[in-house]
């Protein structure tokens, strides 16, 4: 069931806009406030939409690790479906969805990928059982049991 629609004198309004002319100044007065609120547990989930060359939707969440005037970053294994995704169609969208706030922003645009020395920082910086997970796991496809996966990463470890 829907939850009831909030009193008249709570609806957003275009006066309550931090600025109409920089979306990145918005997105910054949501994300700090998303932040500062406590019962928001991840605030930098965001909903990453790709589709195949074919056209065919494929949505799941990512972390967003930055954001500037030059766009928003995630990471992600080129060979997971997504990684896939953005290599055959580099069209997406992104949506923050804080319900708590009752805010949401939507970012559509084209991905690129960052230059490969920012990526690989990236992953040195992650702790090394995080580095093995994502080096042992063959995203997006399935596994034979959980066994599989564990033996992978012991031979990773060595």
């Amino acid at each position: 069931m829907r939850a009831k629609y909030r009193e008249s004198h709570e609806a957003f309004t275009e006066n309550q806009l931090v600025s109409r002319d920089d979306p990145f100044m918005q997105f910054k007065a949501w994300f700090d406030e998303a932040k500062c609120t406590k019962e928001i547990i991840e605030p930098t989930a965001v909903c990453l939409a790709t589709a195949s060359k074919n056209g065919v939707p494929s949505a799941r969440m990512v972390l967003m690790k930055g954001y500037g005037p030059e766009g928003f970053q995630f990471f992600t294994h080129y060979s997971s479906r997504k990684g896939r995704e953005l290599e055959e169609n580099s069209k997406a969208a992104l949506l923050f969805y804080w319900d708590i706030l009752h805010k949401q922003i939507r970012i559509e645009g084209e991905v690129s990928k960052l230059p490969f020395d920012e990526a690989e920082k990236y992953f040195k910086s992650r702790p090394v059982p995080s580095q093995i997970g994502s080096a042992a796991s063959n995203q997006s496809c399935v596994i034979p049991n959980r066994d599989h996966l564990l033996d992978k990463a012991r031979e990773l470890e060595k």
